[in-house]
């Protein structure tokens, strides 16, 4: 045989082996006889998200047809099988009681290459450990009341902002004006810097922000489905410009501070600290990538999240008349009560406003699903022929949950009596979860809390929302983000009381 003949002979049967294994891992779940949808050859069973529909319609749809179907239903993580979980005993068992076979999210990480992927979402193994240990303290309720101060600053500064722009016209794109809001409250808590987006709605930061929020570079899929490969090939998420950006502006607010000996009391400083600690081995606690890494995660989760959740609230208000001058009232009294003066102990007892909050966030929420990975073979108890096997995908359908009618009746509904002490006794709480659960569950939940109800208790005690006719309803959601977030701005009537 000639060479060229030999060539082609070993490209035949290779071509036949890739085909054999594409054709067994296409086919996992069928010839397990576990309900899954005819995967896309590249995007698994996330056919049509970004073009088509927004992946939280992704999830719903999926957990519609299959929440009857079992304990899970198998899915397409992109090429991966994955597990789509639907049954609340399970999702317990992985997030809580058998958490250490399910601590890592799989999510990509590569520090060597992209330092700002080491943030406390990506980490796993024993490095997560390490680093949630480091950070837990940082958000207790001495540190939330030390940072109150500098949010409840910002959002006087966005009651003026309000009023400036009600000045010029009454119909405002509240979703634009709150992020600039929660921009300023980042940068100064997380960056130690003044942004003041607020009154420079062009500042770099914030369009830095824009940047690293919704462009990454090519490869998700690989990253997603074979993150040790994505690593040996070097492959970073952050845009060049945004990772050099970001990384500069944490080397000079540390180096400011140091020489200078100044304190904000803010996260930048926890962090300071951390790094400046040495361990048993006499090295710094943390890194000078880990600290950046931890506060443009601080970033990226704070953002975006808390100033779609204000903007949800205020447009369910907007629609609920009584609901909102119910609140209102709450927060009158509340603040009667401290003679006008809005402290962090004022939070504890608007209740209600609570309540609205817990409710946007399950009608809205952010992360409409949580990402797991199985760190070792699984068979779910009671159902032997559902395991779920090392290393793969598991998909939380949070959102979905939330809006399941057995679990909260009326559930297209804004309802925030769903969240009334009596009712929340009542439900397990497993079937809320917008900031996750277990050891895994969202690490600066009470920040992000803080932030919003000091913006919406203001916010409502200064104004009246209503709807208008530019008011999108019903909601659209943006196709091309993974959060849950509105498709434009979202536009009130927005009046001086």
């Amino acid at each position: 045989m000639s060479v060229s003949g030999i060539l082609i002979s070993v490209a035949v049967v290779l071509l036949l082996y890739a085909w054999r294994l594409f054709y067994k891992n296409i086919t996992y779940w069928k010839s397990r006889h576990i309900p899954c949808d005819p995967p896309h050859w590249l995007v698994g069973n996330l056919r049509g998200v970004v073009i088509q529909r927004p992946f939280s319609h992704v999830w719903q749809e999926y957990y519609l047809k299959y929440r009857n179907a079992g304990p899970f239903a198998g899915f397409y993580w992109f090429t991966k099988p994955g597990v789509f979980v639907v049954d609340p005993k399970l999702i317990k068992l992985i997030l809580i009681k058998d958490f250490a076979k399910f601590a890592d999210r799989g999510m990509y990480c590569n520090e060597a290459d992209d330092p700002l992927t080491g943030s406390l979402f990506n980490l796993y193994g024993q490095h997560w450990r390490f680093m949630r240990n480091k950070i837990t303290p940082t958000f207790t309720s001495s540190k939330m009341k030390a940072m109150f101060s500098l949010v409840r600053r910002e959002a006087q500064e966005l009651v003026k902002l309000f009023q400036e722009n009600i000045a010029m016209d009454p119909i405002l794109d509240i979703k634009d004006l709150i992020s600039r809001f929660t921009i300023d409250v980042i940068g100064s808590c997380a960056f130690g810097i003044e942004i003041d987006s607020m009154r420079k709605p062009d500042a770099e930061f914030r369009k830095m922000c824009r940047r690293a929020f919704v462009e990454q570079r090519p490869g998700i899929a690989l990253r997603f489905s074979y993150p040790q490969f994505a690593r040996r090939l070097h492959l970073k998420p952050t845009m060049a410009d945004v990772e050099k950006y970001f990384m500069r502006i944490v080397r000079d607010t540390m180096q400011c501070r140091e020489e200078s000996s100044t304190r904000r009391n803010d996260f930048m400083d926890l962090l300071i600290d951390l790094k400046n600690n040495k361990g048993e081995d006499g090295l710094p606690t943390l890194s000078f990538g880990q600290v950046a890494a931890q506060a443009f995660s601080f970033l990226l989760a704070g953002f975006e999240t808390s100033s779609t959740l204000m903007g949800f609230a205020l447009y369910e208000l907007a629609q609920h008349v009584q609901e909102q001058e119910k609140v209102r009232q709450e927060i009158r009294e509340v603040l009667d009560k401290y003679d006008q003066e809005f402290s962090y102990d004022c939070m504890k007892e608007m209740v209600y406003l609570q309540q609205i909050i817990q409710e946007t966030m399950r009608l809205h929420t952010s992360l409409s699903v949580l990402n797991r990975m199985a760190l070792e073979d699984y068979v779910v108890p009671d159902h032997p022929d559902y395991i779920i096997r090392k290393g793969m995908p598991i998909l939380i359908p949070s959102a979905a949950i939330h809006r399941d009618e057995r679990y909260y009746p009326q559930p297209e509904k804004f309802n925030p009596d769903n969240f009334s002490p009596q009712k929340i006794t009542q439900r397990d709480p497993i079937l809320y979860l917008p900031f996750g659960e277990g050891p895994h569950n969202c690490v600066g939940m009470r920040f992000g809390k803080m932030q919003v109800i000091i913006g919406l208790a203001l916010l409502l005690h200064n104004f009246r929302f209503s709807i208008c006719d530019r008011t999108m309803i019903p909601m659209e959601y943006d196709k091309q983000s993974f959060l849950t977030s509105p498709t434009g701005g979202i536009y009130l009537r927005v009046d001086i009381i």
